[in-house]
């Protein structure tokens, strides 16, 4: 199972990079391999600031629909619209090309909450 160690994680199965205040979030390996296949990703918060857990928006696989909970507080920025057309990406490079959304943070103190990737290994019995 790929969990790359310079990015953070979330108990929800969400991975965070870091750039200076902007946070990049998608979901892990783990969890695109527990959906499936993925047909749909829905961001509907774009210019919307939310508090950390809010749902920024849903990832519909053929079995079930998930609810996708923001790591951290800020606003939601930026959306890969690349997934609109194509949402297999998260299933193919969850880590790269499957992006979803990038955060302006708004407290930065909440990056301390995020777990490491040994962490979050933890978490899925890694």
């Amino acid at each position: 199972m790929n969990i790359p160690a310079e990015l953070k994680y979330t108990k929800d199965h969400e991975w965070v990079k870091i750039d200076g205040d902007i946070a990049t979030v998608g979901i892990t390996d783990f969890a695109q391999g527990e959906l499936g296949d993925i047909v749909y990703v829905e961001v509907d918060t774009l210019d919307e600031t939310l508090e950390r857990e809010a749902i920024f928006g849903t990832v519909e696989a053929v079995k079930t629909v998930s609810d996708l909970f923001s790591p951290l507080s800020g606003e939601i920025i930026e959306f890969n619209e690349a997934l609109e057309g194509d949402p297999e990406k998260v299933n193919s490079d969850p880590y790269g090309e499957g992006w979803m959304v990038k955060i302006k943070l708004t407290n930065s103190s909440e990056l301390d909450d995020l777990l490491s990737a040994a962490a979050y290994e933890e978490i899925i019995g890694g």
